[in-house]
């Protein structure tokens, strides 16, 4: 979610000499000070459609006037703007103020964002060869400029003076916080290291941005090279009609007339595991899931060995023991002991969950007159068969009351509504990447104040999972409002069928508009630190915190309804989704903590000492190591396909989840002592951290909503694993 380029800026006239700064009463005055010289210069001109602007509504991206072979060179012009910007702010011969410094760094590369925030949508959300290679060509370029700007010794000597000078300054809080944030980011950057140490790191980050291009569409090639074929429809007994026909009609698109395929899903689980009555093809489809890009053409292995390699190499040169020590210093949770231990503190209770539930899943099994041991591709049948016997949850039947855009525009949307006095309106005017996406006119209280896209089906030429990101930022400074989209990967029906959602899918809808309300209700000064511009571990607590809504019964009977007769879910369906949301936690939770252990066990290496040459091998002794039954259920992403920590960022940061996770029970504990769902509650959302960015710290904005230091209890009473509440 944040800016991985150097914050904004065009130049304007400043002070004379680099050694001083000169104290400012108005940070952002503009107007010359004594002794000041004209300084004028000359930056290049863009030619590119993203040269000024968008003319659309709100700025937003002329997806319809740009073809595939254009945008290299529009990205690549748009880095050269962005440096000669960056230069001329570090060339300024005026003494550095936060004005000509600062605020001007925050000012340049504006053509890059509009060009790159529109070009990385599209290789996430509609890839093809050519964006591919375009991808993989533009990675190290874009690398190199943020290297050029962070390890620029003039650039950073001006912010530095700033810095030291901060004391005798007058600043805003955000002034304030937008210095802190750059001056440590240029630490973290390197901008300390001596000339050797910073020309063997810009050789690192060209080359692990180049490495993150290739993972990344090897894994989505991965994925969808995974699918299996299937020869009979008997074989597909469980599944319905629909995912048959939707099966055949995949199979017909790959070459397989007259017979079937079934697709893996980004994560190592599929769920259509729990349907397949079929034991043998459970078994092939969840081992080509947990199999993925060991080998041939979309294999990892390789480029994952050197990623680690080589984020331990930039961690010598930093002088950090771990890579999870360079990276997590920004973060909320800046220690990763502490990140590790706030997990694993909770793996011997999920241990015994574990043990506890394969225990009844065997014992079920056994009662259908199986002699098998239960084996990770029985685990979801069984819990599924278990979870309808006990809670009358059927999964096939909920999907008929989860209509997609119903569940968005009277679902998602009411909420919004009544808790922030949000209304939208739907356009045909704003072209788009693919025809699959749909954009809204946001309003709040009467006034537009944003644009929303939503892309919700799941396609070859889309990456798995579900995200939300920016195509413009909000920026008082900039003049811009936010133009934000969410993304998901929703099975797409059978031709002539309706889109239907699984309450999993319910609930990431929420979660992804949660991101989207973070950034749409945005109010900051400075792009840097407008909206999602925050740490990983704060980042996803405001998703998280909207998940809670998908459930209120008053929210519920707006969207669920069924998509044939319009009949409202049946209390007793809502009654067994609230029953069973603490079972089956021994998966759900434990494939997610031994995904977060895993990523710091290959995080947290010894940088002096080389890096494991066998990726399975040292993934099978760090999942042996964390403690929970990974044999039984296997972490949510194995290593050679766990894109979050190889391409998305949150290297070091996917304990985030879960660490958000217990921010949000905890925040919404506060929410239901205070009315719930009111518009009294919105503002104070909104005023304490929903529209905040990082214009405070995560702790003090935590605080001011809920007047308290997070707690850890209600994340363990809604999982299930305080002793009171476990089955």
């Amino acid at each position: 979610m944040r800016k991985s380029h150097l914050l904004a800026s065009t130049m304007i006239a400043a002070l004379a000499s680099a050694c001083a700064t000169v104290p400012e009463t108005d940070m952002n005055a503009t107007a010359a000070l004594p002794g000041t010289v004209e300084y004028n210069p000359e930056i290049p001109a863009a030619t590119s459609i993203f040269a000024e602007p968008s003319p659309l509504y709100m700025h937003a991206p002329q997806f319809d006037q740009i073809a595939d072979s254009e945008w290299q060179g529009i990205i690549e012009e748009a880095i050269a703007i962005e440096l000669a910007e960056v230069e001329a702010i570090a060339a300024n011969p005026n003494p550095p103020t936060f004005a000509n410094t600062l605020v001007a760094m925050e000012r340049s590369g504006q053509v890059f964002d509009r060009a790159y925030g529109a070009f990385s949508q599209i290789v996430s959300a509609n890839i093809n060869d050519t964006i591919a290679a375009t991808d993989e060509a533009l990675a190290p370029q874009i690398a190199a400029k943020n290297d050029s700007i962070y390890l620029n010794a003039d650039l950073f000597a001006r912010v530095q003076t700033v810095y030291d000078n901060r004391a005798a300054m007058t600043m805003t809080p955000e002034d304030a916080m937008l210095l802190e944030v750059t001056y440590a980011e240029f630490v973290h950057r390197g901008a300390l290291l001596g000339d050797e140490a910073q020309a063997e790191l810009r050789q690192i980050n060209e080359r692990l941005s180049s490495l993150s291009a290739q993972i990344s569409q090897r894994i989505t090639q991965g994925q969808n090279g995974a699918a299996i074929v299937v020869d009979t429809r008997e074989e597909l007994d469980g599944l319905s009609d629909g995912q048959i026909t939707a099966a055949a009609a995949l199979a017909t698109e790959r070459g397989h007339d007259g017979k079937y395929m079934l697709g893996v899903s980004n994560t190592s689980g599929v769920a259509m595991l729990s349907q397949l009555h079929n034991r043998d093809v459970r078994e092939r489809l969840l081992t080509a899931s947990l199999d993925r890009n060991q080998t041939g053409e979309a294999e990892t292995l390789s480029l994952i060995r050197e990623v680690i390699a080589l984020r331990n190499r930039r961690a010598q040169l930093f002088g950090e023991p771990t890579h999870a020590n360079w990276q997590m210093y920004d973060r909320m949770v800046s220690d990763p002991q502490q990140a590790i231990g706030f997990m694993a503190d909770m793996v011997p209770a999920l241990r015994a969950t574990q043990e506890r539930e394969a225990a009844v899943l065997q014992a079920r099994a056994e009662q259908d007159g199986h002699s098998f041991t239960l084996a990770p591709w029985d685990w979801e049948y069984y819990a599924e068969i278990v979870r309808q016997e006990r809670y009358a949850l059927n999964n096939e039947e909920i999907k008929q009351y989860f209509e997609v855009d119903r569940v968005l525009e009277d679902g998602v949307f009411y909420m919004a509504g009544e808790l922030y006095g949000l209304t939208f309106e739907k356009r045909d005017d704003i072209p788009t990447y693919h025809p699959d996406v749909s954009v809204y006119t946001v309003f709040h209280d009467g006034e537009p104040i944003a644009l929303f896209y939503f892309d919700p089906m799941s396609r070859d030429s889309k990456r798995g999972g579900a995200w939300m990101s920016n195509f413009i930022e909000q920026s008082h400074l900039l003049g811009l409002r936010p133009v934000v989209t969410n993304t998901q990967n929703i099975a797409p029906p059978a031709p002539g069928e309706p889109r239907l959602a699984t309450w999993d899918d319910v609930e990431t809808m929420f979660h992804e508009f949660g991101h989207a309300l973070h950034g749409i209700f945005a109010d900051q000064q400075y792009p840097s630190l407008s909206g999602t511009n925050t740490a990983r571990d704060w980042v996803e607590f405001p998703s998280q915190f909207h998940e809670n809504f998908a459930a209120l019964p008053e929210v519920l009977q707006r969207y669920a309804r069924h998509h044939e007769t319009g009949e409202v879910i049946p209390d007793e369906l809502v009654e067994a989704i609230d029953r069973a949301s603490k079972f089956n936690q021994g998966h759900s939770f434990g494939e997610i903590i031994a995904a977060s252990l895993l990523d710091m066990e290959w995080h947290s290496l010894d940088p002096s000492q080389p890096a494991p040459t066998d990726v399975m091998a040292f993934e099978a002794e760090a999942l042996e190591r964390i403690g929970l039954r990974s044999d039984l259920v296997p972490p949510r992403y194995r290593t050679p396909y766990f894109r979050h920590i190889f391409e998305h960022g949150y290297d070091a940061g996917y304990y985030a989840y879960t660490w958000t996770e217990m921010l949000h029970h905890d925040a919404y504990s506060w929410v239901e002592a205070n009315g719930g769902m009111t518009r009294e509650v919105g503002d104070h959302i909104v005023a304490t951290f929903l529209g905040q960015g990082h214009s405070k710290t995560y702790e003090q904005m935590f605080r001011d909503f809920t007047g308290r230091d997070p707690r850890v209890e209600p994340l363990l009473r809604a999982r299930g694993l305080l002793a009171e509440d476990g089955e």
